[in-house]
Order: structure tokens, then sequence, then C-alpha cells
């Protein structure tokens, strides 16, 4: 099989749930079986809204930047160099409270049925 490999600037960003989320490595860009890898970038007051993934666990590394990771409500305070496991079905959150631009990657465990169903929003976007 042929090595595979992708930039970032490669992949358009999705916003839809707040911040430049870009998925890197997935079935649909690379064809990934077991999981997804991407990278997200938050400016000073951008958050993620609230979602669970019902088929996967995922980590987050923090690479730049200050975050509060929020998991079943319960903040999580991280700055560049942490890690954090987010276990399958806890309803999570990622907001930036330094005055920087947080960086972060991200990776999922497992894979659900259908992509639609892989992530699930649980709060409403207030910006639109």
């Amino acid at each position: 099989m042929e090595p595979v490999k992708i930039a970032a600037a490669d992949v358009s960003p999705n916003r839809n749930h707040g911040g430049d989320l870009r998925v890197l490595i997935s079935p649909r860009t690379v064809g990934a079986e077991k999981g997804l890898f991407g990278v997200l970038t938050l400016r000073p007051g951008e958050r993620i809204r609230e979602h669970y993934h019902p088929y996967s666990e995922e980590a987050l590394y923090v690479v730049s930047g200050e975050v509060e990771v929020r998991l079943d409500d319960e903040p999580v305070p991280a700055s560049a160099g942490d890690a954090v496991l987010i276990r399958r079905t806890v309803r999570h959150s990622v907001q930036v409270t330094g005055s920087d631009t947080a960086f972060l990657v991200f990776a999922h465990a497992g894979l659900a049925p259908d992509p639609k169903l892989g992530h699930v929003v649980t709060e409403e976007d207030e910006s639109r």
C-alpha cells in the first residue's frame, strides 16, 4: 500500500461547530479504516460547541495556547503540552481561556457505521 500524506492547507476548514477544525486523516480524506486525526485552531473567545461521540474515544493534545475542556459539565483546564482523553459518550466542549490562539490536535479511535452518526451536537449554535 502506498504511503499517504496530506497537508492541513489542502483540507477545507469545518466551522460548523466553532473554530477552524480540519480532519486530515479519515475514511473520506485518505481512506482510513479505524479512526481519524485532525487539527483545531481556536482564536481567543472561540469555542467548540458541546457534543459527544457515541462510537469513539477522542484524544486532544494542546500544542499551544490555553483551553478549558468541559467533560460532562466538569471543567478541565489544559495548556501547551497537556493531553486530555475524552471517553465515548462523554459530552464535551473546548474553549480558549488564554489571550492567545490555541492550536490542538485530536484523534478518534473507532468510527461510526455512518459519519452522520459519529458526532452528536447537544448545544444550539448561538451565532445562527
